[in-house]
C-alpha cells in the first residue's frame, strides 16, 4: 500500500530533524565547554610566594631535596 503524504508534511519533518539536530549539537557543545574551562591544578612549591626564587622555594619546601644550587650556573632569561 502506498501513502501519499503531501510536500508541506514532508518540509515540516524534514525541518524539524534538522532543527533537533542542530539543538542536540549546540548541548553538547555547550556542555563540553562548562566542563573545560579552563582550570587546572599546579604542583608549585608551597613557599613559591614568599621565597626570592623558585629554586629557593623548593629547597626550603622539600626535606628530600639534597640538589645544591651552584650560584656561578644559574640561567637567566631576559
Amino acid at each position: 500500500m502506498l501513502v501519499i503524504v503531501p510536500l508541506s508534511v514532508l518540509t515540516l519533518g524534514i525541518i524539524s530533524i534538522v532543527i533537533f539536530t542542530v539543538l542536540c549539537i549546540m548541548v553538547f557543545v555547550i556542555r563540553h565547554m562548562f566542563r573545560h574551562k579552563g582550570s587546572y591544578h599546579t604542583n608549585e612549591a608551597k613557599g613559591a610566594e614568599s621565597a626570592d626564587c623558585a629554586d629557593a622555594a623548593i629547597i626550603v619546601n622539600d626535606p628530600a631535596f639534597t640538589e645544591t644550587i651552584d650560584e656561578s650556573k644559574k640561567e637567566w632569561f631576559i
